[in-house]
């Protein structure tokens, strides 16, 4: 029996907050804000199809859909953007005279202040990577692109390929575990949640308020 198959996105979803992913894929909540509308009006413009482009050595192209359905894994998603970079070493395409070197383009809107890029960002590239690189072959390579600075940030996936698909590997497995239980994960401790837009309907002050009060409750029970 194969394992339940996981959005690309909603890795990075998890990663951020499995709280929040709880939310979105068992409870289907959904809340937006200005960051979540920024993110939405920057990809409805990197996805328009007449995005895509053919110049002297260099293709582009949008939205384009990708599986891998070996196990562990059974992704599924789209790119943001996929550069085909012509390269001597690189891979033919459906055949092609040409080799090209693939390259997944991620947008983003807004870099972190003190790294170069988020963790769960770089993870949602990598699963990309490994469908894209199941579907064509070859090694290709992953960039995210920050809006607010306008600038391209490369990331070490073949550099440290092991380690990120043994957490990947993990990682999918948590999040399988707790689908088959229809069970939303618990905040995690110095989550933060002040940018989010799932803040309102997940209210993690009460949550923590109510937490505590469970506890009085459970002490004052056990002391009868």
């Amino acid at each position: 029996m194969s394992s339940v198959e996981i959005a690309i996105r909603s890795i990075q979803h998890y990663l951020y907050c499995p709280h929040r992913w709880g939310l979105l894929e068992i409870d289907k909540a959904w809340e937006e804000n200005i960051f979540v509308t920024k993110a939405n009006l920057m990809h409805k413009r990197v996805h328009d199809p007449k995005k895509n482009y053919i110049s002297r050595g260099k293709k582009v192209f949008t939205s384009v859909p990708i599986y891998n359905d070996l196990e562990p894994y059974n992704l599924y998603g789209m790119t943001d953007c996929m550069e085909l970079h012509e390269n001597k070493n690189g891979i033919s395409i459906n055949g092609s005279k040409e080799k090209y070197q693939i390259v997944i383009v991620e947008y983003k809107p807004t870099k972190p202040k003190n790294q170069e890029y988020r963790e769960d960002d770089l993870m949602q590239v990598f699963a990309q990577k490994l469908c894209i690189d199941f579907v064509f072959g070859g090694d290709c390579k992953g960039v995210i692109y920050y809006g607010d600075v306008k600038k391209r940030v490369a990331l070490p996936l073949q550099e440290h390929f092991q380690q990120y698909d043994d957490f990947l590997r993990k990682t999918l497995e948590e999040m399988r575990d707790y689908l088959e239980e229809g069970e939303i994960p618990p905040i995690r401790k110095n989550q933060k949640c002040s940018g989010c837009s799932m803040k309102d309907l997940c209210m993690p002050s009460m949550k923590k308020i109510n937490d505590v009060r469970n506890e009085i409750e459970k002490i004052e029970r056990a002391s009868i």
